[in-house]
């Protein structure tokens, strides 16, 4: 990957969303929502505090994380979509 994340700036690869309702009608591309699931992808080095103390990271490569739903900046790099997310913006980590 070429995108190196600054800070406490997480990239996050999304996840898809199903293409069918549990009743089994299929949605179309307009109708399905944003997705709020990702793997992370990259991770920044942390935040620097007022003390000049840098402040580690609570995610790490690979996680699967739940994120806001209207939150970060969507790039795209080599053919492939990812999401550059704050820290602040994952709402959880899922564990499997």
């Amino acid at each position: 990957m070429q995108l190196v994340p600054l800070a406490d700036r997480v990239i996050v690869q999304a996840l898809e969303e199903e293409e069918r309702t549990p009743g089994g009608i299929v949605l179309p591309d307009t109708a399905k929502e944003r997705p709020q699931q990702g793997k992370v992808v990259a991770v920044g080095p942390g935040k620097v505090n007022d003390q000049g103390k840098r402040i580690a990271m609570t995610v790490k490569v690979g996680d699967r994380v739940v994120y806001s739903k209207y939150a970060g900046t969507e790039v795209t790099v080599d053919g492939e979509e990812y999401l550059i997310l704050s820290e602040s913006d994952i709402l959880a980590v899922v564990e499997e």
